[in-house]
């Protein structure tokens, strides 16, 4: 699934994986956290406790696969008309959504509950397809590779965030990306044009 696909398969499962996620939401929402518990989100949406005890295991599990989902993007990146600005502006709105208190939740409770990494797989999955859908927009530009984007932009904001006790302030984010394309050119430009001159 893409960031731009909102929808999930269909069926039963789907129906009660949406019905305990938003009850999962609501409840975080109007309740103290020490004071959630799967019998009261079960009530909530309808369900059995038994069933989210059989697909989740316990509430850290769930926890974490509601906060896996949040990452989602059902909106394509800001079109800016340049590949630095479209990849500022994606960096930059992952970092505030990150750095902000409900941000720093949602991924501590993807790792709390996330015994396989699965769901920081598919947190990271979703940051990629963002970033690659802003890097096929400029197919002429010595555009990086996803993953150095990842590696170079998105792994120290998370890093900050979560590690350090300042959080990275506007900008940071747009300077990470000024770095990382001011590298791709300058290899770009060094790289032998001539087919020829690969061979020696």
């Amino acid at each position: 699934m893409t960031p731009l696909d909102g929808s999930r398969p269909g069926g039963r499962s789907a129906r009660i994986q949406e019905a305990v996620h938003t009850a999962t939401k609501e409840l975080l929402a109007a309740t103290s956290r020490d004071d959630l518990t799967i019998p009261a989100i079960a009530a909530r949406a309808g369900v059995n406790p038994t069933t989210i005890y059989r697909r989740w295991g316990d509430l850290p599990a769930l926890l974490s696969d509601v906060a896996a989902d949040r990452f989602r993007q059902t909106e394509p990146p800001a079109e800016t008309g340049s590949l630095e600005g479209d990849l500022a502006a994606w960096a930059e709105q992952f970092r505030e959504e990150m750095a902000s208190g409900p941000g720093r939740s949602y991924v501590a409770d993807v790792l709390a509950g996330d015994a396989t990494g699965d769901n920081a797989g598919i947190c990271s999955r979703y940051a990629a397809d963002s970033v690659s859908i802003i890097v096929q927009r400029f197919p002429a530009a010595h555009a990086p590779a996803t993953d150095d984007v990842l590696d170079r932009v998105v792994a120290p904001i998370l890093y900050r965030i979560l590690f350090t006790r300042e959080r990275p302030t506007a900008g940071y984010a747009a300077g990470l990306v000024s770095g990382l394309l001011a590298d791709s050119w300058r290899v770009a430009e060094k790289a032998p044009t001539c087919p020829g001159l690969l061979a020696h």
